[in-house]
């Protein structure tokens, strides 16, 4: 199960057009049109995976609501 700062992130993700799929292993796939981008964490327990994923975001045009 996602935590909670995964779930907004996702709601963000989705209403700026990016697809969002959860993955077998609890881990969650983002794509632009038919381009990947990242994967996001399932849980919080690797902070640095969720700062990586958020930089792939930026350079794929995400802006995080503030």
């Amino acid at each position: 199960m996602a935590s909670k700062e995964v779930k907004q992130l996702i709601k963000a993700i989705e209403k700026q057009g990016f697809r969002v799929r959860p993955t077998t292993k609890g881990h969650y796939q983002v794509y632009k049109g038919d381009a990947f981008v990242t994967v996001l964490p399932g849980t919080p327990s690797d902070h640095r995976s969720l700062k990586n994923s958020l930089t792939y975001l930026r350079r794929a045009g995400f802006q995080k609501p503030r």
